[in-house]
């Protein structure tokens, strides 16, 4: 079975909502109307969980992380 390619936290995003991913993996929400951000989804009220973490074994600007399907990948 493969796996969604749109998020369940990204398929509910009210509509003046948009998300972005900072430099360490870490997602965050961004109100247009408000032209403000969260950390926290506007809907769940919780902080989405990417995945991404650094490594000290990984050359310096590399960090190791899963896609949405589980996929293990790495980042720089």
């Amino acid at each position: 079975m493969a796996a969604d390619p749109k998020p369940d936290w990204l398929s509910c995003l009210p509509s003046a909502w948009s998300y972005g991913v900072t430099r360490d993996g870490r997602i965050f929400f961004i109100n247009e109307e408000a032209k403000s951000t969260t950390w926290l989804h506007p809907v769940t009220g919780e902080a989405v969980i990417t995945g991404h973490r650094k490594t000290p074994d990984l050359p310096t600007g590399w960090e190791e992380g899963y896609t949405f399907e589980g996929a293990r990948c790495f980042i720089k």
